[in-house]
């Protein structure tokens, strides 16, 4: 089974071209703008959504999934568990292939809600180190 999930995620990470990052920050020090960073370097137009910031990493932020112009092929979120409901719905309003919860992220009510839309959800794992994993092979 974990070959299975681990050709899905590869399959997404290869295939998608725009991620939104929820609780983009422009803290050098927040894992948000390191792995942003680190996704635009390696070719994701990546979009930050923040209603805090105006822009992050030299992008147009946006309050919401629901501002975006564009729609996004993963939605990255980096939020509290019980904050993420309302942004899948948001993202699943949004038509995104992929909700991503980041590392020490899990909600069984937004799962529910993916599953509900039939949307793949990752739960507490880490797309900086999953794309190494298995994008990034030595």
């Amino acid at each position: 089974m974990d070959n299975l999930k681990d050709r899905f995620i590869r399959d997404m990470l290869k295939k998608a071209k725009t991620i939104a990052i929820v609780g983009a920050s422009n803290k050098p020090d927040r894992a948000s703008n390191g792995i942003m960073k680190f996704l635009m370097k390696n070719g994701y137009n990546c979009i930050p959504v923040n209603p805090k910031e105006n822009e992050v990493l030299g992008q147009k932020a946006y309050k919401s999934i629901l501002e975006l112009t564009v729609f996004p092929d993963i939605v990255n979120i980096f939020r509290r568990s019980e904050d993420t409901p309302p942004i899948v719905k948001e993202a699943i309003s949004k038509g995104t292939k992929l909700i991503w919860l980041q590392e020490g992220i899990y909600s069984l009510d937004a799962k529910k809600l993916a599953d509900d839309a039939n949307i793949p959800i990752i739960m507490d794992k880490c797309i900086f180190k999953e794309y190494l994993r298995l994008i990034n092979i030595n």
